[in-house]
């Protein structure tokens, strides 16, 4: 399941959302899976259940998770509905960002393509 790095600069909620959602991407959770308690998953990752509770929010606001009371949080269906064009322009934006980023480090157009192709290997060529 998700590991939190604690070394790293991204905010611990973060790593938390990314990780879920790739874990759904690798077919580790699957639509309709229980995901662990706010308070349970604060246990798993040693972290605080505010952490936790901000990353779950995010999640559902995404519609990547649903809650139910009294019954739990679980992975949503995936919806077949039109795309997030907020965040799918939000997303560019930030492509944009590390492309600039990446040519400033003076990263060629050939070395982005492979970190394209192995970021697709390592979700199993699917789509996102």
């Amino acid at each position: 399941m998700v590991t939190i790095d604690k070394q790293s600069s991204r905010p611990y909620y973060e790593q938390l959302v990314l990780g879920i959602k790739e874990d759904i991407l690798h077919g580790i959770l699957e639509p309709g899976d229980k995901i662990p308690s706010v308070r349970e998953m604060a246990k798993e990752l040693l972290m605080n259940p505010n952490t936790i509770s901000k990353a779950y929010k995010i999640l559902e606001t995404e519609h990547v998770l649903v809650t139910v009371k009294g019954k739990g949080t679980f992975v949503k269906q995936a919806e077949s509905g039109p795309r997030d064009l907020r965040r799918i322009h939000e997303l560019q934006q930030q492509f944009n960002e590390l492309i600039i980023e990446a040519k400033h480090l003076q990263v060629t157009e050939k070395e982005i393509k492979q970190w394209l192709r192995e970021a697709e290997a390592k979700l199993g060529g699917k789509e996102a």
